[in-house]
């Protein structure tokens, strides 16, 4: 469609005349969709007029057409309309035919749904036994070590458990069979000890084909230790470490064991549970500690200080090896020396310099001619020089069984106020954080005893044996005293 336009320059140039005609047919041609108009140019009212006329017979050719197409439309309308009401009608009767057959159905289901209850009688509760065993046996199977040896047991029990479920299919005899013979199996094998070869996932990532011993339902180990079956994954995976000594042992002289030996072995009744508790437990070197383990781990710089102990409990072992080298070296000195003395004792005519007791009487020998007071004085001179030699680091040992348990004390209070530091930061909430401070504390308790204990006893023992010979020494000093006043007719002073 082309619109009139008049600009400003055009409207100047027309005169009044024929701007009034182009003013009327831009007006009359606004609304017009269907004809082209144009600008026309009247210079006297006779063509005004006539080109309003021939305006008015086109405008009302174009209205005649409009009508006409609005006249065809409606009369379509009303056949749309008539079409749509006859559809609504057919549906609204389809509607009532499928309600009627709906109904009808459910009538029918019900009767087939008594028929079928009627039948079954008492087998609907028999397949939901059925379904309910099948479902607990699969769960059984999963968490059992005898599916290490006897895998993908779960995977048909899972089908029929989930067969049983629907209603519109029921179990066969051979199934109740094969579920009764699996359940059959797996108490028949809960009680047998059976060799087999398996994939152990090691720590390290590597697969290893290795061989084991199942014992029961309670137990899998190797050559090595214990093994743990993962449920999760349904594989045998390697322990981090093996429990302590009493356990891992009787696993090994199983494994080792010919058929028909009896062996003693520890079996885990919670099928893993205890093991892993016991695995956690801490070892004799994590609660006392390593030698050196403090410059290895960096956390201080005393032996054994990567322990529970800590500091204290490092200085309690150094000291206690001190104590307890000191107490060995005295005792093999004072057991050879008391040996010397004894075969001294026994040929005291020839006297050695090898023995105490030898040195003593060799003062006599060089004393014979002497009064009896001072030989009685040259004898205790030569017993108080020996004494030294025999008492020497006695002292030392019992000032350390004394400190011992001194020092454990001193670590206890310290883990007691690490404690009272973790619950002043953390709370109670969390007993982990609380640990740190109570293992010191009780194991540098532990420690001063165990250290304070054998000082105590070894002090004891040397002492006795450094006291005996003294007293040999000292019983012998007499003995010359009063025979040498017996031959020189000497009164004792």
């Amino acid at each position: 469609m082309k619109r009139a336009i008049l600009t400003r320059s055009r409207m100047a140039s027309l005169r009044p005349t024929a701007l009034l005609a182009a003013l009327v047919l831009a007006l009359s041609a606004s609304g017009q969709e269907a004809s082209d108009l144009t600008v026309v140019e009247a210079n006297s009212l006779d063509e005004l007029l006539k080109n309003v006329e021939e305006r008015r017979v086109v405008e009302s050719r174009a209205h005649n057409e409009r009508e006409a197409r609005f006249r065809a439309a409606r009369e379509d309308q009303q056949q749309m309309l008539q079409d749509a009401q006859a559809e609504r009608r057919r549906e609204e009767q389809r509607s009532e035919r499928l309600e009627t057959q709906f109904e009808e159905n459910e009538i029918r289901i019900g009767n087939l749904q008594e028929q079928l209850d009627k039948r079954l009688g008492s087998l609907r509760e028999l397949f939901g036994v059925l379904q309910q065993v099948a479902g607990d046996t699969r769960g059984l199977f999963g968490a059992s070590l005898i599916s290490a040896e006897i895998p993908n047991r779960g995977e048909w029990l899972g089908q029929l458990a989930a067969k049983m479920g629907k209603s519109t299919q029921l179990a066969s005899i051979d199934e109740m069979e094969e579920l009764w013979e699996h359940l059959q199996r797996e108490m028949t094998e809960s009680g047998r000890i059976s060799r087999f070869t398996s994939t152990v996932n090691m720590l390290d990532g590597e697969q290893v084909q290795t061989d084991l011993i199942r014992v029961g339902s309670f137990a899998i180990v190797s050559e090595d230790g214990y093994i743990n079956y993962d449920t999760d994954i349904g594989a045998l995976v390697e322990l981090g470490r093996q429990p302590e000594a009493q356990f891992a042992n009787t696993a090994t002289d199983l494994f080792d064991a010919d058929s028909g030996d009896l062996v003693a072995f520890a079996i885990d009744p919670t099928r893993g549970s205890l093991i892993s508790l016991l695995i956690q437990k801490a070892t004799l070197a994590e609660m006392v500690g390593t030698p050196f383990g403090g410059f290895t781990t960096g956390a201080c710089y005393l032996p054994f200080c990567d322990g529970q102990g800590d500091y204290p409990g490092s200085v309690i072992i150094m000291v206690g090896i001190i104590g307890v080298l000191l107490a060995i070296e005295r005792l093999i000195t004072l057991t050879l020396v008391g040996r010397k003395v004894s075969a001294q004792y026994r040929q005291p005519e020839s006297p050695t310099d090898d023995n105490p007791l030898g040195r003593v009487l060799k003062v006599y020998d060089d004393n014979r001619d002497v009064d009896v007071e001072t030989l009685d004085l040259k004898l205790g001179e030569a017993i108080l020089s020996e004494t030294p030699a025999l008492t020497r680091n006695i002292t030392i040992i019992q000032v350390i069984s004394v400190v011992a348990p001194l020092m454990g004390l001193l670590g206890t209070v310290i883990g007691m106020i690490e404690t009272f530091q973790s619950i002043t930061l953390f709370g109670t909430g969390d007993p982990k954080t609380m640990a740190s401070g109570i293992s010191t504390a009780l194991m540098t308790t532990v420690l001063g005893l165990c250290v304070a204990i054998p000082t105590v006893l070894l002090h004891a023992i040397v002492n006795q044996r450094s006291r005996g010979i003294i007293h040999v020494l000292e019983e012998q000093s007499q003995g010359i005293v009063a025979k040498h006043a017996e031959e020189s007719g000497q009164p004792l002073g």
